[in-house]
Formats: C-alpha cells, sequence, structure tokens
C-alpha cells in the first residue's frame, strides 16, 4: 500500500475522531473511553498501574537525540489530597524498544520506585511550609526512583533520582517550575531523564457521550482532559543507544512500547501496555482487552481476532450504518501497515540519507506487531502538521507520535478510508475543534508541560 499524501490533508478532521468513538460505545457500552485512558476493564481499577499515553520522536532542539515519554494514573485532579499522586512502589515501570522487528524487546528502561515519608503519625499534610527544593524538609511525602537498562547483555543501573512531587498549590510550592527543574538528571551513556507530574497533554472532546455532542453537534470544542495531570516518565538519549548495533543508518526504525509490570504472589505480572493510541480501545474487543494488556507484541500475531479486527474493522461499519459513510473495501492492508507492520512507503523521497522507500516498516526479520514506529532518520519538520502523515508532515503520527499530532483525528480518517485512497473523507472534516493541547509544549526535555494546580470544576466551570 502506498500512502499518497494530497494537499487536502491538511484540513481539520476532529469531529471524526469524536463521533466514530461516540458509536463504538454507543453500541458497545462497556467500551472505555480516551486514548489508552481507562482502555480495559481490569486497569481501568488500578490507576497507578495505568499507562495512558506512549510518545516518540526525535528531539527538536537534539535531534542526535530521541525522546521517549509514557504517562500513567489518568484524570489526576489537581486538588486530590491530602494522598495525592505517586508511583506504585509494588509495580516495574518500563519503555521497550524493538530494532530489529522481531516484536521482542531489545532495549528496556524500568524505572522502580521507593516512599520517602516522613510523616508517621504526626501530621497528615504532604508538607508542612513552602517547598523551595526537592530536598526541603518540608516535603513530607516524596518518591525516589532507580532507572535500569535492560539489553541482551544484561541490566545497567543507568540513573537514580527524586520524583517531582505532586503540584499541590502555590503557598506550598511558589514556584513549582524549580522543583521539575532539579527533576531532570542525566544518564550514563548520555541524555537526560524526568519522572514526576506533568499537564494531560493529550486533547480532544470527549462530550461525544452525550449522544453524540447533544444530538446536534452543539457541545463540540471543548478539551475534556483540559486541566487534568498525570504522571510522566521521560527519557532522552542518543539514537545510537537504541539502534540496532548502534547504527542508526543500519536500521532508523524502531518499535517503541510502554508496559507495567506489577507484583503478585505469583512474581510480577504485566497489567498494562501500550504502543499506539487507540487500538485497545476502538479496535480490540471488549472481550480481548485484558489479555491484550497482559502479552507482548510478538504474541499479537498469534491470536486471529485481533488480526481480524485490523483487516475487518467494527469502527467502519459503525460509521456506514450510523452516518451512511461507505466502509472501505476488506481487507485492510492500509490499517495492517499503519498498526502491525508499519508504512512502505511515503510520498515521494523521504530523505536522502534513507536507503529505501520506506517510512516505517522495519527492514529486518519483520514479525506483525501492535506499537508505536519511529523512523529515527526522517527529519524534524520546521512547521509541524497536527495531522502527521495524512498531513504530508512524514515526522509526525504515525510515523512516531508527538505531543502535538493529533492522533484521535488521524486515526479515525484512516480507519475511515484516508490512508486507503491517500484523501481524507470530507464528510469528517469539520472537526471537533480541539487542534491542540491548552498548554503548549515546552521547547527543551522533557517537553511535556508541567502539572496545573488549579481544581478543574473551578478552572473551567461555567466554560
Amino acid at each position: 500500500m502506498e500512502l499518497r499524501i494530497t494537499p487536502r490533508s491538511l484540513v481539520a478532521v476532529g469531529v471524526a475522531g469524536a463521533l466514530a468513538a461516540a458509536s463504538f460505545v454507543i453500541l458497545r457500552p462497556e467500551a472505555p473511553s480516551a486514548s489508552s485512558h481507562r482502555e480495559a476493564p481490569l486497569i481501568a481499577g488500578d490507576p497507578r498501574n495505568d499507562n495512558t499515553d506512549v510518545y516518540a520522536f526525535t528531539s527538536p532542539d537534539k535531534q542526535d537525540t530521541v525522546t521517549l515519554l509514557a504517562n500513567w494514573i489518568p484524570f489526576e485532579e489537581p486538588n486530590g489530597g491530602p494522598n495525592f499522586y505517586f508511583f506504585d512502589v509494588n509495580s516495574r515501570y518500563n519503555i521497550k524498544i524493538d530494532n530489529d522487528g522481531d516484536a521482542k524487546p531489545d532495549v528496556v528502561y524500568q524505572w522502580t520506585f521507593k516512599n520517602v515519608d516522613k510523616r508517621g503519625n504526626s501530621t497528615f499534610l504532604y508538607n508542612n511550609g513552602p517547598i523551595t527544593s526537592l530536598n526541603d524538609p518540608n516535603l513530607l511525602f516524596k518518591q525516589k526512583y532507580t532507572l535500569t537498562k535492560i539489553t541482551h547483555r544484561g541490566a545497567t543501573v543507568i540513573g537514580t533520582g527524586t520524583v517531582a512531587p505532586s503540584n499541590v498549590g502555590r503557598a506550598s510550592m511558589p514556584d513549582y517550575s524549580v522543583l521539575r527543574n532539579q527533576a531532570v538528571d542525566g544518564v550514563k551513556g548520555g541524555g537526560r531523564q524526568f519522572a514526576g507530574q506533568s499537564d494531560e497533554a493529550f486533547f480532544l472532546d470527549l462530550r461525544v457521550f452525550d449522544l453524540l455532542y447533544g444530538g446536534d453537534l452543539s457541545e463540540v470544542g471543548q478539551d475534556t482532559t483540559r486541566g487534568y495531570n498525570v504522571h510522566t516518565l521521560a527519557l532522552q538519549v542518543p539514537k545510537k543507544e537504541i539502534a540496532l548495533r548502534g547504527n542508526v543508518s543500519r536500521n532508523p526504525v524502531v518499535g517503541v512500547w510502554a508496559t507495567t509490570d506489577k507484583w503478585s504472589p505469583k512474581g510480577y505480572v504485566q497489567v498494562s501496555r501500550l504502543g499506539q493510541p487507540l487500538v485497545n480501545e476502538v479496535v480490540v474487543p471488549a472481550g480481548l482487552k485484558d489479555a491484550f494488556n497482559s502479552i507482548s507484541p510478538d504474541k499479537d500475531a498469534s491470536i486471529p481476532e485481533v488480526v481480524k479486527r485490523v483487516t475487518d474493522p467494527e469502527l467502519p461499519k459503525l460509521l456506514e450504518g450510523i452516518y451512511g459513510l461507505k466502509a472501505p473495501r476488506t481487507p485492510r492492508n492500509d490499517l495492517v501497515e499503519i498498526f502491525l507492520t508499519g508504512i512502505a512507503k511515503g510520498n515521494g523521497p523521504i530523505n536522502a540519507d534513507l536507503n529505501s522507500q520506506t517510512l516505517n516498516k522495519d527492514a529486518g526479520k519483520l514479525r506483525p506487531a501492535e506499537m508505536l514506529r519511529l523512523n529515527m532518520a526522517v527529519p524534524v519538520t520546521a512547521n509541524p502538521n497536527r495531522l502527521g502523515v495524512l498531513g504530508g508532515d512524514l515526522q509526525g503520527f504515525p510515523n512516531g507520535r508527538r505531543l502535538g499530532d493529533d492522533v484521535v483525528d488521524i486515526a479515525i480518517q484512516a480507519m475511515a478510508g484516508a490512508a486507503q485512497t491517500g484523501q481524507l473523507v470530507p464528510a469528517l472534516a469539520a472537526g471537533d475543534k480541539v487542534d491542540a493541547n491548552d498548554q503548549p509544549a515546552l521547547s527543551t526535555f522533557p517537553y511535556i508541560p508541567g502539572p496545573s494546580n488549579v481544581a478543574v470544576n473551578r478552572a473551567f466551570s461555567g466554560s
């Protein structure tokens, strides 16, 4: 399949994603919502281990490096004290990289945490005075972490650090940016690391569940996740650190996904998995969602129902039945490339340094599997397009994922046939009018904006 790009790719298509998601939920009421926020029944009850989003992109200000971001704990209400949000000390949090196409991890970055809790029986407070540094004695609860790099050669601790605390408010943390900046540390082998609270950077209007935006599209235009926070693990490393045999030119494509391993009486068990956004929500059927969270990508091709839902997906049929949009012909080989193999071709030459016409399809021993694929040789776009590859911006989703990529709009347009025809679906071009996050991405690592400290219902009531 050749993914053809046209000027019409610049059209906003947001309502497509929201309407399609709504259709899915109305007909399948057990299906959860958002980009892997509460995406499966079991993990919905365990937010500290629920991986919500994964991002992977060439660092715009350090283009010899790649930035990997993964978020956990969906819908953190900023004023959720006195026990604010923190990582699970009984779990291992992982970002995994496949650099040879076999869908098995070749490099794993793994974080583990321990609590430093000075409260005891003396107070209920998170802090008993203003906090001006991560070592301030007024900060009564914090977390420390260890970052381990695991390869076929073994495991090596490459970093330790202190988690940036939850943003309690201005009285407690007069300049939160100081605390966040102090939480950025170096790692062995080059690069930087960060763990801590961040703004919820995923943007979309989820009020679709009110009978398709109130039944007349009157409710579009509000970012449902605005004002909420998440917990972020971020890593910026030289590209050679994750490339096959340390050589980016040998194979510039890597597959990226995140997992959570939770301790149980039987040992560590994988309870959450996320690569591409929306796959577990609107591709995998409800009965397989928990199973999908528990397996590694190399097992995907062995589950016929998962492959079937890609080649013959449910969502386009719902769009046809409810909105009269003709479902694209099957089998959907275009979706196989997007979700399971990587895209073989872009529109014209991608980069002179690439030795093939491949966008992000691995040139090695490819095994179809769901993960976020990034071609590290594609140069940083001077003027990013929120529609990514569909908008003619080959550095964008589904070639990796940047903070500004409008993944709902892109994914639903693709499901509706845009990748098959090379043109956007005109009937879905109006958009949900949520085209960007309310807070812009930072210009330097960790790029994802800092967390809000204002209660959501106060900040946005009446809006």
